[in-house]
């Protein structure tokens, strides 16, 4: 399929879509294309919070093992 055809079928679908999602779907796009994500970067202080919190979490048990998640996957 050429990018003409596939812009014009996209073009002909974006219509029929909601102003939701619409945004959505931008949203999908950029970050596929990591725009705007790439110059965006948390703060030391901030990547330490979210360990810590990250812990807490698994001392819970609050947690997926790999083993369990290959498993959910292949449902």
């Amino acid at each position: 399929m050429t990018s003409a055809a596939i812009k014009e079928q996209f073009d002909s679908y974006l219509p029929l879509l909601s102003n939701k999602q619409q945004a959505l779907l931008l949203e999908v796009a950029k970050s596929l294309l990591n725009v705007e994500g790439a110059s965006k970067r948390i703060t030391r202080k901030q990547y330490n919070k979210e360990i810590s919190e990250a812990v807490v979490r698994i001392e819970k048990g609050n947690f997926v093992t790999h083993e369990n998640a290959l498993n959910e996957l292949s449902k």
